[in-house]
């Protein structure tokens, strides 16, 4: 399998020095002072980052399931399956950890993103920032052994999760977590999408959470 390797992705403030990304006009109130160099973006198959965990928008059954799920599960092989096997499903918004097999990650956090209610947006978006913020504690919770971690976009596909609202959800509630004490020991945080129109989206939202180091 090819890899990815983490030298390879690159972080908000080297976006900022290569011109790609643009400081946002203003001072946003949510903005994570600091942190640009903790975050990282990157459009590709999540599947073939080095990284220390990477995250599955799963399902409840943890067994695999459609999109990036489907993708993580042939990638890592069926021993994964069978270990997701040992652990009874995930409610929405919480994450349970895996070891990575075949994948270059040797660790994969699964987590269950909400499936959107328009009648219930506030519900929906605790429980997406759940997903991320307890993807980010399985991750910490490993004494340092998970350094890297990188997400897709939780929900957004046939879960429909507007991807503008979602995208702000992530970048805060990860903003949130790395600023914490439970973050201390995160040297980055990777966005990864699929497509080209999702990856601009973050190029958009970034600014306004971490915005270049002055």
């Amino acid at each position: 399998m090819s890899k990815v390797s983490l030298s390879s992705i690159p972080t908000a403030a080297a976006l900022y020095q290569a011109g790609k990304l643009k400081a946002a006009a203003g001072k946003s109130q949510q903005a994570f002072a600091g942190l640009a160099d903790r975050i990282g973006l990157w459009q590709g198959d999540i599947t073939k980052l080095d990284v220390g965990a990477i995250v599955n928008a799963a399902n409840t059954s943890l067994l695999g399931g459609g999109g990036v799920d489907g993708a993580i599960h042939r990638a890592a092989g069926k021993d994964l399956l069978a270990e997701c096997r040992t652990l009874n499903g995930c409610e929405t918004g919480e994450a349970k950890l895996t070891r990575g097999y075949n994948l270059p990650a040797p660790y994969i956090i699964h987590t269950v993103g909400p499936v959107y209610a328009k009648t219930k947006v506030e519900a929906s978006r605790e429980k997406l920032a759940g997903a991320y913020r307890n993807s980010l504690l399985r991750a910490a919770e490993k004494g340092g052994e998970i350094k890297t971690v990188a997400f897709p976009s939780i929900s957004t596909g046939v879960y429909g999760y507007p991807i503008e609202d979602a995208t702000r959800v992530a970048l805060e509630t990860v903003g949130q977590f790395l600023q914490s004490e439970d973050g201390a020991g995160l040297e980055r945080v990777i966005f990864c999408t699929f497509s080209k129109a999702d990856y601009e989206v973050y190029e958009r939202g970034v600014p306004d959470y971490f915005p270049p180091s002055s």
